[in-house]
Parts: C-alpha cells; structure tokens; sequence
C-alpha cells in the first residue's frame, strides 16, 4: 500500500521539484517530547515533503505567473500549499491530512520539528551537538541541521502528508545517509550554521549536484516583506486592490 501511494504522491509532485520520503508516525513520536506527538496510531502512514532546487523554476514561478493577483502573503507558502492541497484529488478514497512547516499550535510552538521527520524517514540527516564527541561549545546554544545527500543544505522541508484510514505496521525503516561522518566536519558544520547562516557555507559542507541558482538564492537572501518585488508582483497587487 505504502509503494502504491508513494508512486503516486511522486508522479503528482517529482515534475515540481518536491521530493516525498514515507515514514510511520511511531517512529516520529519515538524520539519527540509529548508536546510534540502526532496525534494518530504508531503505524499510520506519513510523508515528509521537501522542496528541492528545482522547485524554484519548476513549481514557484509558474505558479506567481498563474496566480499573481491571487498572491496575499509568502509566494512560496503559497506555492507549496496549493500543490500539497490539490494532492488530495488523487486521494478521493482516503483521507489525507495535511501540516505545513509554517503552521503553529495555539501556543506557538510548531505543529511538527521538521527537521525530527526528515530524519526518521531517510530524506536528510540531522546532525546535532550530540553528533559532536568533543563538544567545542561550553554554554552555547547550538542549533542541529538537516544535511540532505544530493543537495546538501540546499534543501527546504515543507511540510507532512498523513494518511489516517492506512496503517503500515511492516513498512521498514530506511536509515538517513551520513554524508557529513568526520568529527571535524560536523563541527564545521554546526559552527557554520549557527555562527556564519547568512553565507551559505554551511549549505556547501558536501560536494552537492544540484543547488539554488542565483536568482533563487538572491530571493531567499531578500527580507520577506521586499520579495514581492523580485517577482514584480508589488504593482499588480496594489492595482487589483485598488481598482
């Protein structure tokens, strides 16, 4: 069943540059705090989806040119939303749930650690201070990082598919690649991310194959608010507001 859905959930997202990674809502629950847990049975079927460079070209463009007087907030957000949504005509039998990366609980915190559900399912490791045997840092907070093994940091995770009505008990665990092994490394890597975020290393800790282009990396480098002005959609907003 779980070959059957993914196949499926690849065929409606692979052409926009999303990839979909299964997992079984146990496995996530295992290793979160309470606060945290999904609230379905350990062997309900998930997916985690990750946008990948390709999404930029693929997927976001097309869409602000399709729905520019339609875009109100985050173009991506956007973006994101409507392919993950439309994902449930495929599904007319089953249900699907859907949570967004952007999504909170009444109190703030997210609906689900993104980075927690790509590791359990194989798509990215997540590499953390604990990963470090000789940590460097004393009393610093240090923030762990998804390190996918084709992209690098070049990567977003974006949200999870759940389908509640299907139930995996024998689906097997696949084990995310370690791709960034050598102590030295993951301190690089942390210090990079933590310390130096704004210029990208850390993205780079590995010989990628694919990346952001230029453009897309000057979008995501551009403060939210000033983004609609890359993709010239300030003017056509104003005037779909105004007339």
């Amino acid at each position: 069943m779980e070959r059957r859905v993914a196949e499926r959930l690849r065929g409606a997202l692979s052409p926009f540059g999303f990839e979909v990674h299964a997992f079984k809502v146990g496995w996530y629950n295992a290793v979160v705090q309470p606060a945290f847990h999904l609230p379905y049975p350990d062997d309900t079927l998930a997916f985690v989806v990750l946008s990948t460079p390709s999404m930029f070209e693929k997927a976001l463009k097309p869409f602000v040119n399709k729905e520019r007087l339609k875009i109100i907030r985050d173009p991506v957000d956007q973006c994101v939303a409507y392919h993950l949504s439309r994902l449930k005509e495929k599904f007319p039998d089953q249900a699907v749930d859907i949570m967004f990366d952007y999504e909170l609980l009444p109190n703030r915190k997210p609906k689900f650690l993104a980075q927690t559900a790509a590791h359990v399912s194989g798509a990215a490791y997540y590499y953390q201070r604990k990963d470090v045997k000789l940590d460097p840092w004393g009393k610093k907070k240090i923030f762990g990082v998804c390190i996918h093994p084709r992209y690098g940091g070049w990567f977003a995770i974006r949200g999870l598919l759940l389908f509640p009505d299907i139930q995996v008990p024998f689906l097997e665990q696949c084990a995310p690649v370690d791709c960034v092994s050598t102590e030295e490394q993951r301190i690089e890597l942390l210090e990079q991310f933590n310390f130096h975020w704004q210029d990208t290393r850390y993205r780079d800790i590995i010989e990628v194959k694919e990346k952001y282009s230029e453009e897309q990396k000057a979008y995501f480098a551009t403060p939210p608010a000033e983004r609609l002005k890359l993709l010239g959609l300030t003017q056509e907003i104003h005037r779909s507001i105004f007339h």
